[in-house]
């Protein structure tokens, strides 16, 4: 849109506002610190009661994904080719989260203090009560080193949730109910570990939006944000649940089906890439060579094979793409990933109900397999409500979730046929965010 329907005059343009404050990367940096903590408390007690095994398990699951977590914060902050010696010190010591959390607070609370010329002018458009609005954001120097630092600790919390909360909330369940016991330092990293997958999965789903609806101005609200949050964490729990009382019975069959669940997921988007016939993306990283961007790439892949064993991506991978995301909003998929992984679910359940040991003598087996199907069965409703009634940017669907469930996809607009949106008239008003 070029401006309000019906010759709003043109207003003069307005200094930035001032950033909002990075709560969401405080508390991404929070959860990793906590995490951490409880994890290391908890090794000091296995190393007491020389549980090597569980100690070396659990080490590995609060490693390795810390330092992933500092690969990507430097990769984000093109920090490779700057000389910074006292952040590098910082991510060595596994602490960079720390550093890049201070250094966004200072930024923020700098910001403001004396005018700076803005850097450029972006321009998006908000659905508002069934009116499409553009508006224009003046995006100054603070605002723009808070954006970077948004983007990183985003990424951040996907990697952490997933590449390392997911595993070791399983481990922790699974060492509990092997012992009967729940110490309180195994408690707290397990609880912590499930909200640092819930905030994850959260995550994902504001940056698909993010991915798929580039050009308009996304903003959750706080019945979206719960409603999400429900979802999420009924899908996550209930999937750990499924798994850790398969494994505690059939120990030797868990791997192949978590290896098939994996690798399935990670060769096909390469498989779609290698059919379609085009080349490698060229945007990951200009100083990188062939071999580097095809690491980059799988690893990539594997955060996204990760994502999908223990719930919905919220995207498609797409390599042949410049944004290496499916933009396309694909019912089917949805439906097939939830359909399938529900028959897993139940399939897993029930074979570790007619196979249990002794070790459950004292719980109430039937009601517990009705519990985690029903769980997962009230996260799937959690997710139709959703992309049904809440999702920010539902009437730029072409057929919403009614309309695939119920099959009358043909009685809606035609899909050639565009959206007349106008902006509302209201006169001396500028239309601009930031």
């Amino acid at each position: 849109m070029d401006g309000p329907s019906g010759g709003c005059p043109p207003a003069a343009a307005a200094a930035p506002l001032r950033p909002k404050l990075p709560l969401g990367i405080v508390f991404s940096t929070a959860l990793f610190c906590g995490e951490s903590a409880a994890a290391a408390v908890l090794c000091f007690s296995y190393s007491h009661s020389d549980d090597r095994f569980w100690l070396a398990l659990t080490i590995f699951f609060m490693l390795c994904p810390s330092v992933l977590v500092q690969l990507t914060l430097i990769f984000v902050h093109r920090d490779i080719s700057r000389d910074r010696p006292l952040i590098g010190l910082m991510h060595l010591l596994q602490l960079g989260p720390v550093i890049r959390c201070m250094e966004a607070l200072l930024v923020y609370c700098w910001s403001g203090r004396q005018e700076e010329p803005y850097v450029t002018i972006t321009r998006k458009r908000r659905l508002r009560k069934g009116y499409e609005v553009e508006m224009e954001q003046e995006m100054g120097h603070s605002e723009r080193r808070l954006a970077t630092h948004r983007n990183a600790f985003k990424r951040m919390a996907v990697i952490q949730a997933f590449l390392g909360s997911t595993p070791q909330l399983t481990v922790q369940l699974y060492i509990s109910i092997l012992e009967k016991y729940v110490p309180a330092a195994r408690a707290v990293l397990m609880g912590i570990c499930l909200v640092s997958v819930t905030y994850g999965a959260l995550v994902c789903n504001v940056l698909s939006i993010q991915v798929k609806y580039d050009d308009y101005k996304v903003q959750l609200r706080p019945l979206a944000f719960l409603c999400i949050v429900l979802w999420r964490s009924l899908e996550i729990s209930t999937r750990v649940a499924v798994l850790v009382l398969f494994s505690t019975v059939f120990k030797h069959w868990i791997i192949p089906i978590a290896l098939a669940n994996l690798l399935i997921v990670f060769f096909t988007p390469w498989v779609q890439f290698w059919r379609s016939g085009t080349r490698l993306p060229d945007n990951i990283e200009k100083n990188f060579s062939r071999v580097g961007t095809v690491v980059v790439l799988c690893a990539f892949t594997l955060l996204y094979a990760s994502i999908n064993m223990f719930c919905w991506s919220a995207v498609q991978l797409k390599l042949a793409d410049r944004d290496l995301i499916d933009k396309s909003q694909d019912w089917g998929r949805l439906a097939v990933y939830y359909v399938a992984r529900l028959a897993e679910n139940t399939a897993l359940v029930v074979l570790w109900y007619f196979f249990k040991t002794d070790v459950y003598e004292n719980i109430c087996t039937p009601l517990l397999v009705v519990q985690l199907l029903l769980g997962y069965c009230l996260g799937i409703y959690f997710m139709l409500l959703f992309f049904q009634y809440l999702h920010p940017c539902r009437q730029l669907f072409q057929h919403n979730v009614a309309d695939f469930l119920h099959c009358v996809c043909c009685r809606r607009r035609p899909p050639g046929t565009p959206l007349h949106l106008q902006a509302p008239y209201e006169p001396g008003v500028r239309h601009s965010i930031v």
